[in-house]
């Protein structure tokens, strides 16, 4: 993971102040997959390079990100930079099926499963806790845990929460969650399969 995001900070970097206001109002008009919101006009504007690459990656995973980064730059008439983004990010300008059912655990570290392995970017990235916590409920968790997580008041403490019951699941129990991992959240779990 980081490949794609380095790609797309580099790019944005690489603009002046006026190309990259250009590219936020670009990035307010273009078309985005189903299943994708728009970050919004007031979070946008005042967003430096940094922020922005951030806000792109929390908002559309690495992969579309950079694939929507360089669409942007291709509509702002800047081809190369475009180009340049792609060929960093080692990918063409069509991303892998949502779909993806390969099994984490051939890539991850032996002994690791996909949620232990990832754990620190599904706290940060998870934006569907709710839908995921009513598969859990009743399989994997009681109902002093489900309204535990349900308590906290945002997503990344929700996810923490989750994480804090993980110590005492088995492979079972981690396999269902990232069941409902691939249900609720399929673009951010291809994405870390694939990084």
């Amino acid at each position: 993971m980081g490949r794609a995001r380095d790609a797309i900070l580099e790019a944005l970097e690489n603009l002046t102040a006026e190309e990259l206001k250009k590219f936020k109002m670009k990035l307010l008009s273009v078309e985005v997959r189903d299943g994708y919101g728009r970050i919004p006009r007031g979070t946008l504007l005042p967003m430096d390079a940094v922020d922005l690459t951030d806000k792109l990656v929390s908002f559309y995973l690495e992969a579309y990100g950079a694939e929507l980064t360089a669409i942007v730059l291709r509509e702002m008439g800047m081809q190369e930079a475009a180009q340049e983004l792609q060929q960093k990010t080692g990918k063409s300008s069509v991303a892998a099926p949502a779909g993806i059912q390969a099994p984490s655990q051939m890539k991850a570290k032996p002994g690791l499963h996909f949620i232990d392995q990832h754990r620190a970017a599904l706290i940060s990235r998870v934006t569907e806790v709710d839908g995921m916590l009513d598969a859990l409920y009743g399989r994997v968790l009681s109902e002093g845990q489900y309204q535990a997580v349900r308590a906290e008041s945002t997503n990344p403490m929700k996810m923490r929460k989750l994480f804090s019951f993980a110590p005492a699941w088995n492979v079972t129990c981690k396999d269902l969650f990232l069941q409902a991992l691939r249900d609720t959240q399929p673009f951010l779990v291809a994405d870390l399969e694939q990084s």
